[in-house]
This record gives C-alpha cells, sequence and structure tokens, in this order.
C-alpha cells in the first residue's frame, strides 16, 4: 500500500506510520487529494519512572485546553481529576497518551481533535486490534499521529465510507440512539426485492420482539430491484443482515455511500482525507 494522502487536516503523522502531516498520503494508491471513584492515589511514592511516553498529569490536562498548570494542579489536588477510573492527587504524576483522563467526569486528550474519513475497500476488518490481519487501522496508518478510532463497523467485504476520529463528543453523537448521524447505503441483494418487504421495511417490523426500522429505503433508480438505497442512523451495518435475513434475502454487496453530508467525492477506494473545518462544522451541527 502506498501511502499517498491529502493533509488538510491539523492531524500529525500516525502512530502506525511515519509519513509528514504536511505531506499527501495515501493507504493503497498515490494520487493526491483534495463523579469521583471511591479510590483515590495518594501514593507518597515518586511519579512513574521517567518515559518519553509519558508527561506529567497537569501537563496532561493544559494540553487539552481545560485550563492551566497551576489550575490544573489544583484540581488534582481537590479530585477532581482521575486517571483509568481511579481518582489521583498526587503531584507530579505521569500518564502516558493512552490511559483514560477524566476532568470533572469528562474525558481530556491533550492531542488535537482529528477527523479522517475512509473510502474502505473489501478484505479489511473494522477493528484497532492485533492479529486481525488486514485491518482499516493499516489504511489510515500514515493520517495521524493522534489515537483515532473508526466510528462503527463496516464488514471486512464491506465498501464505503467509515469516519475515525479522536473526539469523544462526535462518537457520542453516532451513538445516540436517539439522534445519531444517518448513513446511506447502497445494497445488492441475490434476487429482487418485492415491493411488499420494501414497503415492510419502510414501516418497520419486529425482529425477535425488537422494532427494527430504517429512516428511508427506496429503488436505486435506473438498476435492477435487487439494488436499493437504505438509510440507517445504526452505526454498524448488522442491521442491514438482520433486515434481510429475516426477509429471505442474502446480500451480495454493501456500500457506505454517505454519512450525513459527506461522500465519496474526490476519494478514491482505498484512500482517505482529513475533513475540513466546514465540513467537520456541518457534523457537528446534526
Amino acid at each position: 500500500m502506498s501511502r499517498n494522502q491529502d493533509s488538510k487536516g491539523k492531524g500529525k503523522t500516525s502512530g502506525r506510520g511515519n509519513a509528514n502531516s504536511k505531506t499527501n498520503s495515501s493507504a493503497r494508491g498515490n494520487a493526491p487529494f483534495n463523579k469521583k471513584s471511591p479510590t483515590v492515589n495518594k501514593t507518597s511514592s515518586s511519579p512513574r519512572s521517567s518515559n518519553p511516553d509519558e508527561m506529567r498529569l497537569n501537563k496532561y490536562i493544559a494540553n487539552s485546553g481545560v485550563c492551566s498548570r497551576r489550575e490544573a494542579d489544583e484540581n488534582i489536588a481537590i479530585g477532581l481529576v482521575m486517571v483509568n477510573g481511579k481518582v489521583v492527587t498526587e503531584m507530579g504524576y505521569k500518564v502516558k497518551r493512552s490511559d483514560d483522563v477524566r476532568f470533572d467526569g469528562q474525558r481530556v486528550t491533550p492531542e488535537p481533535p482529528v477527523y479522517i474519513l475512509l473510502n474502505k475497500p473489501k478484505g479489511f476488518a473494522t477493528t484497532t486490534a492485533e492479529g486481525k490481519g488486514r485491518t482499516v487501522m493499516d489504511l489510515v496508518a500514515n493520517a495521524t499521529s493522534s489515537s483515532i478510532k473508526p466510528i462503527g463497523r463496516l464488514g471486512r467485504n464491506s465498501l464505503g465510507l467509515l469516519l475515525f476520529t479522536n473526539d469523544d463528543k462526535v462518537v457520542q453523537k453516532f451513538t445516540n440512539s436517539k439522534n445519531g448521524v444517518p448513513r446511506l447505503f447502497q445494497v445488492e441483494l441475490d434476487k429482487n426485492l418485492k415491493f411488499e418487504d420494501l414497503k415492510k421495511i419502510q414501516e418497520g417490523f419486529k425482529v425477535e420482539g425488537k422494532l427494527v426500522s430504517v429512516e428511508e429505503i427506496s429503488y436505486i433508480q435506473g438498476e435492477s430491484k435487487s439494488q436499493v438505497g437504505i438509510k440507517i442512523k445504526n452505526t454498524g451495518n448488522t442491521i442491514l443482515r438482520t433486515i434481510f435475513e429475516e426477509l429471505n434475502y442474502d446480500i451480495v454487496r454493501i456500500d457506505c455511500v454517505a454519512i450525513g453530508h459527506l461522500t465519496k467525492k474526490d476519494i478514491p477506494r482505498g484512500h482517505w482525507k482529513h475533513l475540513t473545518e466546514q465540513e467537520v462544522n456541518t457534523l457537528k451541527m446534526i
């Protein structure tokens, strides 16, 4: 895989790659693109041993933009900061970037927010775990050094758009069951979808006692009736297989063609791009 990609965003090089964020990078091609825990840490021992991958807790908080280092020390002292589920009041305590640091209950990170949109090809698992063969993390390895994760899932053989970020608020927006972000899929079935089944999906029906519903569904104009467009707010595509298997259809192909207002325009398969400031702002307003 080549590493050429657009770097309009402010990300740095990835923890899994070494490309400079100001150079174009790509996954496979080389075309450029335009309240408090009862357990309190009060140990009197010295902070963790010196490690270039660690930083003082007050600096970590200050770098996140929450407050100054002096104010961070004051807030640490009164127990407003938790690290990996435990309140820490020790001055000079050191943390790793991978630690879960929370200020007054809200997770903070010293990294700038990063938003990366990938046009996923077949054959890549949507996971951050090691030992799973080729994963989507390999495709965005040179996008940023920030600890990004994919929002939702696309099956290994599913195609299309997948959004990565380290912004917990955006992740929460996607995973909110009531106000999630809509995703549009093109689905190809093993046979034509009967009109009565399309209406049934449109109206919603129960599977194992649970209501299954979609935002929209329609035949794709100019294509056979085995191809449909379907919009859902669910973050995974398992619901699509649940719907069609219940009605005795097999899915041949799944392609996510839009996430909210974001489309695959100018992002060839296997490539990614940083979202523009305008795209991020619009995403947050959905």
